[in-house]
């Protein structure tokens, strides 16, 4: 054998057995059915709400420097851990990163610290396509009085099919926070995008899910990757997101029954549950009905809102109420700003199923 070809050979042989090791270096597959079930196992039982602290309309006056409110955080999650929740959901949003990473992270870095005081983990939420397009930094809008959510705005809406650029931009941020925060304890879970393909996107929405994904699985983080199914999730996003999980997640503000269906066919695919939306008083997705449902599943029970706030969740999302007036039921949230509840018995049912 000539030596050339005795050095293609070599060379050869190095790539195969090396090829493997280069791939796990750039890309992870997700976690196994059973690894997903023994990492859940160590958790316990998730259970909390989407979180917004009261005196923030939407995610970037949560976070930017100027408006990040760290004393009503830390009130509002004492709240919440005397009520026995252990776990909040709370959403980012890419332009407070662009206008201020570095304090952007360090304003993550708080919260995760005063929520860690109080015994709660969180689930951080990347993208989201759910109610205003538009956005910019700096000084938000009032609340629109008696409008569900007049404030909240996605990310990252229209700007993505205006700007094809953006796409690099999300890339850096996601892989950004990742990095950052990949061996993070206090995380529970990162939730890549809240309802793609709401407000009307459907499968225009496809492309970015499957990108951040990718760039999740290129950082590798500790903690387990996931999306939410919803009711409008097309069939090609919904088999999309149920391949690409390594926990199941969903929304569902439907009555206990049918609660109860989705339950059972989201059970065939073997991976923890967790609900990290649920609780519309209307439409009888109420505590007293779905909270010992989930915990009997052993499902995590993220609801919706904790304290009412700028956000005006207490009313219902196509039902405003022109005056501003406060709704006999409430829609969403738990408590008043001075940590009163809603009601005592909703109360009273909460503390009966988070008492370990």
């Amino acid at each position: 054998m000539k030596t050339a070809n005795l050095g293609c050979v070599i060379f050869l042989y190095f790539l195969l057995i090396t090829a493997p090791v280069f791939c796990q270096q750039t890309y992870q597959p997700r976690m196994s059915a059973d690894q997903a079930n023994r990492w859940y196992g160590k958790w316990g039982w998730p259970r909390g709400c989407n979180f917004q602290p009261s005196t923030a309309i939407n995610q970037l006056e949560m976070w930017q420097k100027g408006t990040f409110d760290r004393f009503t955080i830390d009130r509002e999650l004492g709240w919440a851990s005397d009520l026995g929740m252990n776990c909040m959901r709370v959403y980012l949003h890419h332009a407070a990163w662009t206008q201020d990473r570095d304090g952007f992270k360090k304003r993550i870095k708080k919260y995760l610290a005063i929520a860690n005081r109080h015994g709660i983990s969180t689930i951080f939420v990347f993208f989201d396509d759910c109610w205003n397009a538009n956005y910019s930094v700096g000084k938000q809008p009032d609340p629109v009085p008696g409008v569900h959510n007049s404030g909240w705005i996605r990310d990252p809406g229209d700007l993505l099919f205006r700007d094809s650029s953006l796409v690099a931009t999300l890339e850096s941020y996601v892989k950004d926070i990742l990095l950052t925060f990949k061996n993070d304890k206090r995380i529970l879970l990162w939730d890549l995008y809240n309802e793609a393909g709401n407000s009307g996107y459907k499968n225009k929405s496809l492309p970015l899910l499957e990108q951040v994904f990718k760039w999740g699985r290129d950082v590798h983080p500790s903690q387990p990757l996931t999306s939410g199914i919803w009711n409008g999730s097309t069939q090609e996003m919904k088999e999309f997101i149920l391949s690409n999980s390594d926990i199941i997640t969903y929304h569902n503000y439907q009555d206990s029954l049918s609660h109860q269906k989705e339950i059972e066919e989201l059970k065939k695919f073997g991976r923890p549950l967790i609900c990290t939306e649920y609780m519309n008083r209307r439409d009888n997705s109420t505590f007293q009905t779905i909270m010992p449902m989930l915990k009997a599943n052993h499902i995590g029970a993220i609801n919706w809102g904790l304290v009412a706030g700028k956000t005006n969740t207490i009313y219902a999302w196509d039902q405003p109420v022109k005056n501003g007036a406060e709704p006999k039921i409430w829609f969403h949230d738990i408590l008043r700003k001075d940590g009163t509840p809603f009601s005592q018995k909703e109360i009273d049912i909460i503390k009966s199923q988070t008492k370990e």
